[in-house]
Order: structure tokens, then C-alpha cells, then sequence
């Protein structure tokens, strides 16, 4: 993208000339919120495929490969913007750790309060696009409405984090520094100085996922990441993400994904 922001509405002459284009898989060189009010669209993300029902809100992450097919129906907006443009959301720090986030929204006044802050939105992009603070705070505003929403599939912060909260967000940061290592849910008990048990509890209340769930999302969307490009070959990939034989990480990818690593470097390729 050329600006660091951008957002349009899919009204029906734009889902006529996406419907239009040929339709393939893209590698996101930006972060893109698709807030779905009408319409079945399906959505690919990582290869992982859905059918999607309005009203829903589709966050793709930068790096993620996407392809978004919309149907005749299809309403709503898209806004895409560069990581920088904002301070780090909810929904770019749970990336990480999602396969993919996608949630419905309620009816009822929710819809309408999206609807009137996109609107404004991108009434205050098109008056004066080069100088971003008022929408820049408005989209910030609508981050924070539809982190709300989502709340079941990501935490949300809502002005203040419970200690069950800011624990589990530590977690989050040890894993972070330590994920391509081959430790198991004792190693993080230990960092975290508990029980491997409460750790457990803890990521299953806030998250709905054990440890090991969540070290091996994290492993495999970095895997994922790493074989877009062609710099390493997949053994070595293994290896970097702590699998000491080739056969186990394939084994893993494919229980994950669906795919072989080659299958999945294949299907960028088709």
C-alpha cells in the first residue's frame, strides 16, 4: 500500500469488481479488518477455509496469505493499515498465537455503532488523508469496540487487565522469547514460578487453550511464516522452531494445517 491507511466500503458496485478479478491467494504486506454486515462471504487464511456469516469481523495480520471471496450480497468495510499506523492492538498481539481471528458481532444497536464510527472514519480520511490524528483516534476507537465483541476469542483489555490477565500476558512474553526452543510446559511453569497445573489453568480461563496448544499454535504460525520465503530449506525450518527430526515436524504441520510443509510451499505456488 502506498499510504500507511486506507479504508472503503464494499457496497455492491465494489464486490461486483472483486468478483470480478481473478481470485487467488496473496501474501499481506499490511494488517486488514473486514467488518462483514451482510452476506456469506468465504475467507481464507493461511489456507484454512471458512465460510463466513453476517454479521462478522475478519482480522487478517500482516504476513498472513489471504484471499477473500465475497458473494453477491456481500456489505460491509475494509479498512488496511501498516503496523506502525497505531499502537500495538489486541488483535495484532493475539495473532501470534490464533490460527486465525474471526468472531460475530451482535445484532441490534452494535452493528449501527460500527457503522456510524467507520462512517466517520472515512468521512475524516477523505477530508484530509495526510493528517491522521483524528482518525487515527477513531480507529482506535472501533479497535477497542470490536475487541469488546471478540472478547470470547481474544481478551480484551476494557480500560484495565485482572492479575489472571496481566499473568497470562507475561506468559505470553516468556513464550515469546523462548518458542523456537524445545521446552514443554514445565520449562514456563517454572519461569512463571508455579505449577505446571495452575499454568494450565490459568491459559485455559483466559484463553480457552492449554500451554501446549498455545506453544504449538505460536510454532506453526512462525513456521508458516518461514516457509512464504525460500531462504531456508524445511528441514532447517524444523530445526529453527526446535524439531530435531524432519519427520515430527512434517507430522506436526500437517495435524495443524492439513498440509506438508511442501504441500503448504506448493499452494503459495498454484
Amino acid at each position: 500500500m502506498e499510504r500507511p491507511f486506507d479504508i472503503f466500503e464494499l457496497t455492491a458496485d465494489v464486490v461486483s469488481d472483486i468478483r470480478k478479478q481473478p481470485s487467488k491467494p496473496h501474501r499481506h504486506e499490511y494488517e486488514e479488518l473486514l467488518i462483514i454486515t451482510q452476506g456469506e462471504p468465504e475467507n481464507y487464511i493461511d489456507f484454512f477455509n471458512e465460510a463466513m456469516h453476517a454479521p462478522v469481523v475478519i482480522y487478517v495480520a500482516q504476513g498472513k496469505v489471504h484471499e477473500f471471496i465475497p458473494d453477491p450480497e456481500t456489505r460491509g468495510w475494509c479498512v488496511r493499515y501498516l503496523s506502525d499506523f497505531i499502537p500495538e492492538s489486541n488483535f495484532h498481539f493475539y495473532s501470534n498465537y490464533l490460527d486465525r481471528i474471526t468472531f460475530s458481532f451482535r445484532h441490534g444497536t452494535c452493528p449501527q455503532q460500527i457503522e456510524i464510527l467507520c462512517g466517520m472514519i472515512r468521512s475524516e480520511y477523505n477530508l484530509n488523508p495526510g493528517s491522521s490524528n483524528i482518525y487515527r483516534y477513531l480507529f482506535m476507537a472501533l479497535l477497542s469496540k470490536l475487541e469488546a465483541e471478540g472478547k470470547h476469542q481474544i481478551p480484551a483489555d476494557q480500560g484495565f487487565m485482572s492479575s489472571s490477565h496481566i499473568a497470562f500476558k507475561s506468559f505470553l512474553s516468556i513464550l515469546e522469547n523462548n518458542f523456537t526452543r524445545s521446552e514443554g510446559v514445565g520449562f514456563y511453569a517454572d519461569k512463571m514460578n508455579t505449577s505446571s497445573r495452575n499454568l494450565n489453568y490459568l491459559c485455559s480461563k483466559v484463553f480457552g487453550k492449554s500451554v501446549s496448544e498455545i506453544i504449538e499454535t505460536r510454532k506453526m504460525i512462525e513456521a508458516r511464516r518461514l516457509l512464504l520465503d525460500h531462504k531456508h530449506t524445511i528441514s532447517e525450518i524444523g530445526f529453527m522452531l526446535g524439531y530435531s527430526e524432519k519427520s515430527y515436524f512434517t507430522r506436526v504441520f500437517r495435524r495443524k494445517t492439513g498440509l506438508t510443509p511442501s504441500g503448504f510451499r506448493i499452494s503459495l505456488q498454484s
